[in-house]
């Protein structure tokens, strides 16, 4: 039986006074695989920054029920775009892995033994074993997206949040990722940014469009006249067997 992991309630939130997202209600179990979709600028980053815990509301409150542990350690994992990595930073792929340790380890505490076979383990499985000691500088984008995949799953959270992960990343490796999110969705719930809605609804089970309010669509079938309804400005355009999706022109401000 699914059980719950979080909540939105009423959740507004913002930077410097300015509201990005408006008034969001949300209950996130453990058997959900969520896609998230919507222009940018229309807040799917500050909604990610409010469940991560790193932005605070500006009014409603997050609820944390069994993602939430001792010493409130939050049992989330997370993979960020690429942009926002810095690829000159001095750290091997196998560091990297390790790093998202650093929750239920401490930063001060070593790595044990069967942390490093635990990462071994899960960089053999990802295909990338042979590039432990590669500094994340030597990687290229769909390298990098499987390192950080591997960093974001090696401490088996409740709840795994990625942050558009098919970006600047190799075609074969998009195909492969979402099967390993397919396979880890059994053992957590996932929460999928991305404006390819025409890919992920193969996938995902509900979608949520954000676009400075929030509207969340309990299933993976969702058409352009919905989307409109919703103030989500994408287009569905499907190319024979291919779906794709274009963004529409949206109002910022």
């Amino acid at each position: 039986m699914a059980e719950k992991i979080l909540e939105l309630d009423s959740v507004t939130a913002g930077y410097n006074g300015k509201v990005v997202i408006r008034d969001v209600n949300m209950e996130i179990f453990s058997e959900d695989f969520i896609g998230v979709v919507g222009p940018n600028g229309g807040g799917k980053t500050t909604l990610l920054r409010v469940i991560l815990g790193t932005l605070r509301p500006m009014k409603g409150k997050v609820k944390y029920y069994s993602v939430q542990e001792k010493g409130n350690i939050k049992r989330i994992g997370y993979l960020p775009q690429l942009n926002m990595i810095d690829r000159k930073f001095p750290i091997s792929a196998m560091e990297v892995v390790l790093s998202g340790m650093m929750s239920k380890n401490g930063f001060l505490k070593r790595y044990s033994r069967r942390d490093k076979e635990l990462a071994s383990q899960m960089m053999e499985k990802m295909g990338i074993a042979h590039l432990k000691d590669k500094t994340i500088g030597e990687l290229s984008g769909g390298q990098m997206q499987r390192v950080f995949l591997c960093r974001a799953i090696i401490s088996s959270p409740k709840l795994l949040i990625l942050d558009e992960p098919n970006t600047f990343v190799d075609n074969k490796f998009e195909g492969e990722l979402y099967e390993h999110l397919r396979e880890l969705n059994k053992t957590m719930a996932i929460i999928l940014v991305s404006h390819d809605i025409g890919t992920i609804t193969t996938y995902v089970k509900t979608i949520a469009c954000v676009n400075r309010e929030f509207h969340y669509h309990r299933s993976n079938v969702i058409t352009e006249k919905q989307l409109s309804a919703y103030n989500c400005p994408i287009q569905l355009i499907t190319h024979g067997d291919m779906p794709h999706t274009v963004l529409k022109k949206h109002d910022h401000r």
